[in-house]
């Protein structure tokens, strides 16, 4: 990581992590966690959800869907209303067809759904918002276009668009990192999908099962759909529009064993920002982080979110 980055991180004192007493996700998890499905626009979001408190909303990414959260939505439960949906076209959500129904505007849309569906018991209007990967492309976007609904925002192993912009028009590396995603906006890279592929990195072998299930219950399509309507396209150029700023505090968490999302673009990210940015980087683990240093990450959290 280069030495601007590492000026700027902020330490988190592990006398003070280590006091925190976190247990991974129960045998009986399951049965604790409620049901229930959002109505944004016409098209049904499903959420899972456990805990009672102010309200944490949290997203996931490729290929995932809501039970990546598990032990983070366990160990938060205690002193929060956590929240974690399955993403349109994901698991038990809606799949509507057309590469149009999955721009931004609408995945915010969804988030939006969700926070108002998830909040009204508890008159709650706005949430501290978690995303990873495009999880983490939707947060940044909410927080930057409906700031009015975000109270705090925790990124994972997604840089902050421009600086993925940036990267991608200035990095060789980059460039050649990101063949998956053209692979991925191809017309035909839907058909090269299959459930059980698709979990080459789940490392739990309960966990696997769960999540072939849920992408048997998911559209393939649909999850091309976010590439082809959303991920900058080649030949790449730099993003030189006015700066839209995040204007809450930010926790940004990034595995730096991820090769698909290189660390350089986290540089620069507070030029971006409005309010404090703390960034957690954690050697050996990969894209998702959540999962790869889960009990890392969430003390992280739990620490970040109690200062």
């Amino acid at each position: 990581m280069s030495a601007t980055i590492a000026g700027m991180t902020r330490a988190i004192g592990i006398g003070l992590l280590m006091t925190l007493t976190l247990s991974a996700a129960s045998k009986d998890f399951d049965q604790k966690v409620e049901h229930h499905y959002a109505d944004s626009r016409g098209v049904k979001i499903h959420y899972a959800a456990i805990g009672k408190g102010p309200l944490i909303v949290m997203v996931h990414g490729w290929p995932d869907y809501w039970y990546t959260w598990r032990d983070q939505m366990e160990a938060l439960a205690p002193h929060y209303r956590v929240v974690a949906m399955d993403t349109r076209g994901y698991n038990l959500s809606d799949k509507p067809k057309g590469v149009e129904n999955y721009t931004m505007q609408f995945l915010i849309g969804d988030v939006a759904a969700v926070i108002a569906d998830a909040g009204k018991e508890s008159d709650q209007s706005k949430a501290v918002l978690i995303g990873h990967d495009w999880g983490g492309a939707i947060a940044w976007s909410v927080a930057m276009y409906t700031p009015n609904l975000v109270e705090k925002l925790i990124i994972l192993n997604l840089p902050h668009p421009r600086g993925l912009n940036r990267e991608l028009a200035r990095n060789p590396e980059q460039q050649k990192n990101s063949e998956y995603a053209r692979n991925n906006q191809q017309p035909d890279s839907a058909s090269k999908l299959t459930a059980e592929g698709l979990t080459f990195w789940v490392k739990d072998p309960e966990a696997r099962l769960k999540y072939i299930e849920a992408f048997k219950k998911s559209d393939f399509e649909a999850m091309m759909n976010y590439y082809k309507a959303n991920y900058p396209k080649a030949p790449y150029t730099e993003d030189t529009s006015p700066v839209l700023k995040v204007k809450v505090p930010v926790l940004q968490i990034h595995g730096l064993g991820d090769t698909a999302l290189l660390p350089n673009a986290l540089n620069n990210t507070w030029d971006y920002l409005e309010k404090d940015w703390t960034l957690v980087t954690i050697p050996g683990a990969g894209h998702f982080v959540q999962q790869d240093a889960s009990d890392l990450v969430t003390r992280s959290i739990v620490a970040w979110l109690n200062r």
